[in-house]
């Protein structure tokens, strides 16, 4: 039955989208899963997409999944890079992953325009400044 399903709540990971400099200095932006559990969390499965309005007409990018292996506790694992023309859509991560032999999932969803300099905090573990989902 439904009632005998425990309600498992994802907590201490995060999803953080950050702006830094790639090898030729270029400014980029790219998305990191941070785990601040004290356990690794293991088989973990990150899927990607951007949907919404802009300019009046409906736009969706492809969906993209990335399997990430396992992530040590305290630690951090870039996703992938983001196009800056895609802050104007909604960017949705959902993550799953296994921990303490159970499966956990949850969705992350950065709002249109919410990825911009003024939404920065400084991001745990990375020690780069970012917009962050817990």
């Amino acid at each position: 039955m439904k009632k005998d399903i425990p309600e498992l709540i994802v907590e201490d990971v995060a999803i953080a989208i950050v702006k830094e400099k790639d090898e030729q200095e270029n400014e980029v932006w790219n998305s990191y899963l941070i785990n601040l559990k004290d356990h690794k969390i293991e088989a973990v499965l990150v899927t990607s997409t951007g949907y919404g309005e802009i300019d009046g007409e409906q736009k969706k990018t492809s969906t993209l999944r990335h399997f990430l292996n396992e992530i040590e506790p305290h630690s951090f694992m870039k996703i992938e890079p983001l196009l800056e023309d895609l802050f104007g859509l909604s960017n949705e991560y959902w993550l799953s992953f296994y921990a303490q032999n159970n499966l956990y999932d949850k969705k992350y969803i950065f709002l249109p325009e919410t990825i911009r300099e003024e939404n920065f905090t400084l991001l745990p573990l990375l020690k780069k400044k970012g917009v962050l989902i817990k």
